[in-house]
């Protein structure tokens, strides 16, 4: 029965042979080269191909979805583009042997800055594995520095800022009375910070040693500091010293003018005469003045009339005394 079955077969296939000859050789064609053809692409470059992957994190360890990545290759030319995943991945593959230069353009956050530019080298048949860390955006702080009595902001006033036991900053504010600076943030919901006074501005001391306040990844926050000015600064009235001694402070001296009207001189006290004015010899002629007319001469004068009126009084005297005792002598005789 089957020997029978293939007869017929047989019969049957030389019967039609005029037309299907061509067939197997039209199917044979196609079957034979595909494989060498289309693994060709596939399998060349696979030994040479390497892979990067990326996870992207913040500071506290959460994953960082949607950070945006470009890898450049060596001629920095764009090799690859894309996000991480909910779980902070993304992956570069079938890379070229070579280094890449790879580029962070968005962190995915508000809370968090990018990080720098950062080279990669790919090896053949390897996966290189990157961490990235996206910190969080620095806080802004203002100090400004102020009279406790008027709010008056005041130049010089300078303050430590920082957290725990470490100094961050050190600010000292200009002549608005203001001075700003950033603050690095550990955490979403923000940081603790101290600020310490370490010195007043001029005629003012330190009203407050330290006191806390917490920043925001990103958000401005001004710290107020007041000072107390000092009791033993100078009144203004006390700057200019020395100035006052400069001005006359003693009675005016014989020498000055209008000073020897009441001041008698020496030629007035030594004349005894009524008839003498102390016009006439209370001021000496000064030197540079005009030429001596003779007149220099009346003080001489009087003074020798004085002494000759002085020495005829004496002898008037001393003739009455004798007279009188002449006198005397004579009565005692007659009796």
């Amino acid at each position: 029965m089957t020997a029978r079955f293939v007869r017929s077969a047989t019969a049957l296939a030389v019967a039609a042979a005029g037309t299907l000859t061509w067939a197997p050789t039209v199917s044979a064609e196609p079957y034979e080269p595909t494989p060498s053809a289309s693994a060709a692409p596939v399998q060349t470059p696979a030994p040479d191909a390497g892979t990067i992957e990326i996870t992207t994190k913040d500071p506290a360890g959460d994953a960082l979805p949607g950070a945006e990545f470009l890898l450049l290759d060596s001629l920095g030319q764009e090799a690859g583009r894309g996000q991480s995943d909910a779980q902070g991945k993304l992956t570069f593959p079938d890379l070229a042997l070579g280094i890449y230069r790879l580029k962070e353009t968005a962190s995915g956050s508000r809370l968090h800055e990018v990080v720098p530019d950062q080279d990669v080298i790919v090896t053949p048949g390897a996966t290189t594995r990157l961490s990235i860390v996206d910190p969080f955006k620095a806080a802004n702080v203002l100090v400004q520095a102020k009279d406790d009595k008027t709010g008056k902001l005041l130049a010089g006033s300078t303050v430590n800022i920082g957290s725990g036991d470490k100094t961050l900053l050190t600010l000292t504010t200009g002549s608005g009375g203001t001075a700003s600076g950033k603050l690095p943030v550990n955490t979403s919901t923000g940081s603790v910070f101290w600020v310490k006074q370490i010195k007043a501005p001029a005629g003012y001391h330190i009203y407050e040693s330290s006191k806390e306040f917490k920043a925001k990844p990103g958000d401005p926050v001004t710290v107020t500091v007041t000072h107390a000015r000092t009791a033993t600064s100078p009144p203004p009235t006390e700057k200019p010293s020395g100035k006052p001694a400069e001005k006359p402070t003693a009675k005016p001296t014989p020498s000055q003018h209008g000073a020897d009207e009441n001041v008698p001189t020496a030629s007035v006290s030594r004349t005894p005469a009524a008839d003498e004015t102390a016009p006439s010899t209370a001021v000496p002629a000064p030197a540079g003045s005009l030429a001596h007319t003779g007149a220099d001469a009346t003080p001489w004068l009087i003074g020798g009339a004085a002494a000759l009126t002085a020495a005829g009084a004496g002898a008037l005297v001393l003739a009455r005394r004798r007279r009188t005792d002449n006198a005397s002598d004579g009565g005692s005789t007659a009796s």
